[in-house]
């Protein structure tokens, strides 16, 4: 790889980016905690159990249908704080500013972070914010990091998954990433492909108050759902197999991706998780999420098994399997 370049599609969340990791990152960073490779690392100080992320939001465009960079960047953190069982606190915000961007659109983003750290119920407490070069970045673009308290008796990890669980989606897939190309290329899709972008630490924490077994969370973003459940299949050494016609895909979602050659199991979504649930809760975590705004659409999907191990398979509305490997290429870059 020292001989090779950084290419987009490094930056897909997919295999490259995996590679990436393993190869330049990990033997420079490795440690017990970022070997876990959950969403965030998962402290223990004191004998206070915290959660920790950081993400960069590089989006193209900086607005498009249901959302824009801001909220992205707000969303995107409390998500993954959420994802490991927390309780998303408080959030850094760093800016890296093109010489020339319009105040104007800088005050609407920033008002955009403003109303979505409010619905999270987090604040924004420390920053920092860069100016370069015209030329240098493309307008503007977002770190946040943010830390919450793991719940008491709440026990997360990718590497959870155990045979005969169940796996529930919270709802349809791929509307993120669709908008996000409709706005980039100017294609008019129906009013109803918007970004999925919101907040789920609300849904994870009245899930997991009525049932604390709750064993793997994880939102579908780069990649989407293909990737991230390769991704756990891996963590957790087991199989899972999934059943085409549970998964949650709208019908105009479906006719972009067949237009377009998309695979929206492969699409980005920003307001969207999978849950990996005993089969003697499931009935309970799918009420409390059928009854919260952002999880009304959930289903399961499919079942942890035991073989093959690392590898995700689709039974296809014909009876087949067709075997889901994790994203290569990238279908869309710069979608978050």
């Amino acid at each position: 790889m020292s001989n090779e370049c950084v290419q987009l599609a490094h930056g897909s969340g997919g295999k490259l980016s995996h590679d990436l990791i393993k190869d330049v990152m990990w033997p420079a960073f490795a440690n017990e905690i970022l070997g876990e490779m959950n969403d965030g690392a998962q402290l223990h100080i004191s004998g206070c159990r915290l959660a920790f992320s950081t993400d960069s939001y590089v989006v193209k465009p900086l607005f498009f249908p249901g959302g824009d960079i801001g909220k992205l960047a707000v969303c995107g953190t409390v998500n993954d704080v959420a994802m490991n069982g927390a309780l998303p606190l408080y959030l850094s915000a760093g800016f890296v500013l093109e010489e020339g961007f319009p105040i104007a659109d800088l005050q609407r983003i920033v008002a955009s972070m403003q109303q979505a750290a409010k619905e999270a119920g987090v604040h924004i407490v420390t920053g920092d914010t860069k100016v370069v070069e015209k030329g240098a970045v493309d307008g503007i673009y977002i770190n946040t990091a943010g830390i919450g308290k793991i719940m008491d008796g709440i026990h997360i990890s990718g590497k959870n998954a155990l045979p005969g669980q169940n796996i529930i989606l919270s709802g349809y897939l791929g509307e993120h990433s669709l908008a996000v190309m409709g706005e980039r290329h100017g294609l008019q899709f129906p009013q109803s492909v918007r970004s999925d972008c919101a907040p789920l630490n609300g849904l994870v924490e009245a899930m997991l108050t009525a049932v604390p077994k709750v064993a793997v969370l994880r939102d579908p973003t780069r990649g989407g759902l293909a990737t991230t459940l390769n991704e756990i299949a891996l963590q957790s050494g087991v199989g899972i197999m999934l059943e085409e016609t549970h998964i949650p895909i709208s019908s105009a979602v479906q006719a972009a991706c067949d237009i377009l050659g998309f695979d929206p199991l492969y699409l980005a979504n920003e307001g969207k998780m999978v849950v990996f649930v005993e089969p003697e809760s499931t009935n309970q975590v799918l009420d409390i999420m059928q009854q919260h705004v952002y999880g009304s659409e959930a289903r399961v999907i499919g079942t942890v098994v035991k073989e093959p191990r690392g590898q995700v398979g689709l039974r296809t509305r014909i009876g087949g399997v067709r075997l889901l490997d994790m994203l290569v290429g990238d279908q869309l870059p710069r979608i978050c």
